[in-house]
């Protein structure tokens, strides 16, 4: 939460932040602190994280580094968990929270004292390093009920060499450093050697604790290796693109921050970036923090030159990579799914929204800017199970609870027009009944075949006052190239790529494709997983039952003769007949 001037008030997390950010401004009474936070907020920023876990650890990173004055005020300020390894001959393993001024090495922080818990039982099982209080360690006589149960090695009395126990440790400083890819290399290598010696039981040490490194805790992106970055994600649709950037420094993630670049012609992913990220780091804002390495979505074709660029300019070396892993994916993947995110709050952003309905309205010449839109789509796998879309758009954005689907039958397959006639006539005599309000515009996603079937049943049905528009794919059927139709005579027009009409446009046509395929994915497979028996007539859910035991599956019904199929109890020569005949198609 961010004031006018720019000072941060306040860090939160949230699983539903549209709840949590809701309880700031709810008209009941309350706490004096709360109110003080809320009439200084100019707005909010929002970055959302791949687990809850990552946001409790990006919260505390940023609490921790922008110190809001209002989480002093209206949060517990209580330090944070962590791992604590001693600095002995044999090292303990421990949840440690405090000043981290014991000898040793710290791991964490961590979200939660559940989260310590649950990694130190699972390093328990897997190395077996000792976790018992140094008292209770010191005054062993005989190995406790933690080596019985194969959990420790029992140091305590000297059943394990010093050797052996520091390479339990070192695999577990390394799995806690986030290299556990590099532990079950280890690991392997180890089993094999010891396979190849015939030490059979050495080696099945060591496949147990490959199989139980498959199932400890994720790894966490928010917080892991060391190092520092600028990540670069794009995301594209309805004609926008959204550039996220995720600043990484000292293996944190510290925030995050949001683009929206104009784009006056059709580029991909890589294009957009070749001229974002060296505009970002050559375009004269000076004192940028430079990172050690660029992280970007795809490669792109000036890279090469930004780099040296900055060499000469600077005097740094950077890095830029596309195709990274582990920790690096995470960082990449979290700024993906953040331009995705914020370019879909983008579009659906009111005043943004009313914009595009107010130039669709100068785009067509219409009087009166239009309240409500509806588009319908057709989707289908060369004529199997045909579903149009119908969805609904207000100036809030698209009205989800209105959408409707309908599943298209008694048509030719594949006849495209012939289905959209049918959705048409079926959504349109139910809103002359009254079942919703009629749209201002109606979009089909097609050319003037499409539209002069929906000119056809708006005429037939008597509706007036609704516009039709037709949008018909490009040739190269890229986004920005479409041919809008308002009648289906006569040649069609086009709008600029970058008129916000155009993408109120894509969107709506987007959204339809998307629910179209939707459904229609949903019915094919439906079909496809269901039984053959399922369509014959008179034949339920018992004499299914009784036929499958019969014949011990549906292999043995389609061996079977119709003579057999009638000996089946229940199974008349009628229903035999129509089995017999559904499974051989007679």
């Amino acid at each position: 939460m961010i004031g006018c001037d720019g000072e941060i008030l306040y860090v939160g997390k949230a699983k539903n932040l549209k709840n949590r950010v809701s309880s700031y401004f709810r008209n009941k009474q309350q706490s004096p602190k709360t109110a003080a936070l809320v009439e200084k907020i100019d707005q909010i920023e929002v970055t959302v994280t791949n687990s809850e876990t990552e946001a409790l650890l990006l919260e505390q990173t940023l609490i921790k580094s922008l110190k809001p004055p209002f989480n002093i005020l209206l949060r517990d300020d209580k330090s944070y968990p962590y791992i604590y390894l001693s600095d002995q001959e044999f090292p303990r393993l421990a949840y440690y929270r405090g000043s981290k001024k014991l000898p040793g090495r710290f791991f964490g922080p961590y979200p939660s004292a559940a989260s310590v818990r649950e990694t130190l039982n699972l390093l328990q099982k897997v190395f077996n390093v000792r976790q018992c209080e140094d008292s209770f360690y010191r005054n062993r006589s005989r190995p406790c009920l933690q080596h019985q149960i194969e959990r420790c090695k029992a140091p305590c009395v000297d059943l394990v060499s010093a050797e052996e126990y520091a390479e339990d440790v070192r695999h577990t400083v390394m799995f806690l450093e986030g290299k556990s890819s590099e532990v079950r290399r280890e690991l392997t290598r180890s089993m094999e050697e010891a396979s190849s010696k015939l030490e059979f039981e050495r080696a099945a040490q060591y496949r147990d604790q490959l199989e139980a490194l498959t199932h400890v805790q994720s790894q966490q992106f928010v917080e892991t290796e060391s190092g520092n970055a600028d990540v670069f994600a794009v995301a594209l649709k309805s004609g926008l693109a959204c550039v996220q950037v995720v600043y990484v420094r000292g293996g944190r993630v510290m925030g995050n921050k949001t683009y929206y670049p104009s784009l006056k012609a059709d580029l991909s992913i890589a294009e957009i970036l070749d001229e974002f990220v060296p505009q970002y780091y050559l375009g004269g804002q000076g004192g940028r923090d430079l990172p050690q390495t660029i992280i970007v979505a795809e490669p792109f074709e000036s890279q090469g030159a930004l780099v040296d660029a900055l060499r000469q300019q600077q005097n740094a070396t950077v890095s830029v990579s596309s195709n990274v892993r582990t920790a690096r994916r995470g960082w990449l993947r979290l700024a993906q799914t953040n331009a995705e995110q914020y370019l879909s709050s983008h579009l659906a952003n009111r005043e943004n929204l009313f914009k595009r309905f107010e130039s669709l309205r100068e785009a067509l010449a219409l009087d009166e800017t239009p309240q409500r839109l509806e588009c319908f789509d057709i989707s289908h796998t060369q004529g199997e199970r045909t579903v149009a879309s119908c969805v609904v758009f207000e100036h809030t954005g698209p009205v989800r609870n209105q959408y409707r689907r309908f599943n298209i039958e008694g048509v030719t397959a594949g006849d495209d027009y012939a289905a959209m006639e049918q959705a048409l006539t079926r959504r349109y005599t139910r809103l002359k009944k009254g079942e919703a309000k009629l749209p201002d515009i109606l979009i089909v996603d097609g050319g003037k075949g499409q539209l002069k079937q929906a000119r056809r049943v708006l005429s037939d049905l008597q509706v007036q006052g609704v516009v039709l528009l037709g949008i018909a794919k490009g040739e190269t059927r890229k986004p920005g190239l479409e041919t809008l139709f308002l009648e289906d005579t006569g040649p069609g027009f086009e709008l600029e790529r970058d008129s916000p009409a155009l993408h109120l446009i894509q969107h709506i046509r987007d959204e339809a494709h998307r629910f179209a395929i939707m459904g229609h994915r949903q019915q094919r497979d439906k079909k496809r997983t269901r039984s053959v028996l399922e369509e014959i007539p008179g034949v339920g859910p018992k004499r299914r039952k009784e036929l499958l035991t019969h014949f011990g599956g549906m292999q043995g019904l389609e061996r079977a003769s119709q003579q057999e199929i009638e000996n089946v109890p229940g199974i008349n020569k009628k229903i035999a007949e129509d089995v017999y005949a559904a499974l051989h198609n007679v």
